[in-house]
């Protein structure tokens, strides 16, 4: 207990940090896979330990570079121009205070988020926020596994199909489960590596566009939305923070043994994963940077900008900067095929979590992540077939997926921020008054924003009829009672745990 601190304060979290420690349900990891970070000695900082630390975050940070991720960016960049550099970063400072508050519950309660929903939600409810997940996990991969898919087919010369693509990526699961027999700190690695492979590549692509300093900064300085924009705008804030991503922070952080009955070291361990979370995003926030400046140099004004998409990227970017240095369309096919191949991996890896974390599922963690894929591959495949040598269609699925993930998000966001507010569960480490308004704030823009891309995209693709309306109305109401429920039980319920 650190020196001045009220033993009383911290009780109801030491209750629930003794069930966790002597429970036998099946957590994140296991004693032995952990990586060793526990000292007697709390110093104010460590390189070294911060290498020992870094590693989730850049897991999480995986998230927001992933091809949904992308093609919201180039479509910013094209339609927009460097108009929305500056919600970019915002929102990617609102990824970070939600990524900070689950690695928070992770690291203080030694619980993953989803572990903490069947702890404190009726049955009913963690089934539907668990199979809501899927959903979301499902929609992220397809989105992955079409984008690495895409990138097969262009680094093949148009030999690979894009259903051959697919079934290509669906073995990346079982690449994924023979890393992981080598320890975490070996696949980190892995990432570490591709997400170096994506910021190389595109920024070669940056430099070969050599975009506009002075409108790159206007962008990043002065807050603008047009109104032909609007779309873009909400496009870049619902395709950034993925609710999968949540799920997963909050338990790659238990990957570290720490003392988390110790409030000086959780402290500690707190302290070193802000800056790494921190280090990581920006990291991700520069690629997706690079990524708008590029397409917007390129095609912003011009006649094709609303038809460019991230089936036919490539070789739009191709005809437009040709062989200056190297062909820009591999160098592109290059970063997408590392971000669509890192991303579906952490999706695999988020699934594992959030199926044992809801269900406390009993199996072997490869059966899991065999489970996992198959959902998501099979549907995956069916849709390569369908939308084969359709750039439009798969263009439109991949704002459809934008969508789903965006609806989605609540049901990650409202549990994590209730957990977080808690008393009980968070003891000395529940969020004081400024984070909680902040944090709430967030929330409410986040649902506001993802109802208006929700409303904007069925008004634009689908025909309204009196029984679509009453059905989606129906859907909506549902919705929004769902969200209000977990709201109230989050702030009213005593939880027992």
């Amino acid at each position: 207990m650190a020196p001045g601190v009220d033993e009383d304060v911290d009780e109801s979290r030491q209750t629930l940090v003794r069930h966790f420690q002597f429970s036998e349900e099946e957590h994140a990891f296991d004693k032995e896979e952990q990586v060793e970070v526990l000292s007697e000695e709390t110093r104010p900082f460590s390189w070294k330990k911060l290498w020992l630390f870094t590693g989730p975050g850049v897991l999480m940070s995986i998230g927001y570079l992933d091809p949904g991720n992308l093609e919201s960016d180039l479509q910013s960049g094209a339609i927009a121009g460097y108009s929305l550099l500056w919600l970019l970063m915002w929102a990617t400072m609102m990824g970070l205070i939600i990524q900070l508050l689950s690695a928070r519950l992770g690291v203080t309660t030694g619980y993953d988020l989803a572990e903490i929903c069947r702890e404190v939600y009726p049955f009913w409810t963690r089934i539907i926020l668990w199979l809501m997940a899927e959903v979301a996990i499902i929609g992220a991969d397809i989105q992955e596994v079409i984008g690495s898919a895409i990138a097969l087919r262009i680094l093949s010369f148009g030999y690979i199909p894009l259903w051959g693509g697919v079934l290509i990526t669906a073995m990346d699961g079982f690449v994924f489960l023979f890393l992981e027999n080598f320890g975490i700190r070996k696949l980190e690695v892995l990432f570490e590596v591709l997400i170096l492979v994506m910021a190389v590549s595109f920024a070669c692509m940056f430099a070969q566009a050599q975009p506009s300093m002075r409108d790159l900064l206007a962008g990043l300085i002065i807050p603008r939305v047009s109104s032909s924009t609007v779309s873009q705008a909400v496009g870049v804030v619902g395709a950034l923070i993925m609710p999968h991503n949540i799920f997963l922070h909050s338990a790659l952080v238990q990957s570290r043994t720490i003392n988390i009955s110790s409030i000086a070291h959780v402290k500690e361990a707190l302290r070193y994963y802000t800056i790494e979370s921190s280090c990581a995003l920006l990291i991700s926030f520069i690629i997706n940077l690079f990524v708008i400046s590029v397409f917007s140099e390129a095609f912003y004004g011009t006649d094709i900008a609303e038809s460019i998409g991230l089936a036919n990227a490539g070789e739009y970017l191709q005809a437009h900067f040709g062989n200056r240095y190297f062909p820009i369309l591999y160098i592109w096919a290059i970063g997408l095929l590392a971000a669509g191949q890192s991303s579906t991996m952490t999706g695999t890896y988020a699934g594992q979590f959030i199926m044992s974390g809801f269900l406390d599922l009993r199996v072997k963690r490869w059966i899991r992540a065999v489970m996992t894929r198959a959902v998501a591959i099979l549907p995956t495949v069916v849709i390569a077939l369908i939308f084969q040598g359709s750039n439009e269609r798969l263009d439109t699925l991949n704002e459809w997926l934008n969508v789903l993930q965006s609806i989605q998000l609540p049901f990650a966001v409202i549990p994590l921020l209730c957990v977080v507010s808690s008393k009980q569960i968070m003891g000395f480490f529940r969020i004081g008054p400024v984070m909680m308004v902040l944090s709430w704030i967030i929330a409410l823009l986040v649902v506001v924003i993802n109802g208006y891309l929700l409303v904007e995209f069925c008004s634009t693709f689908l025909t309204p009829t009196v029984s679509l309306i009453s059905l989606l109305g129906m859907a909506a109401a549902l919705y929004i009672i769902f969200i209000i429920y977990l709201v109230i039980h989050g702030w009213c319920c005593d939880h027992d745990l």
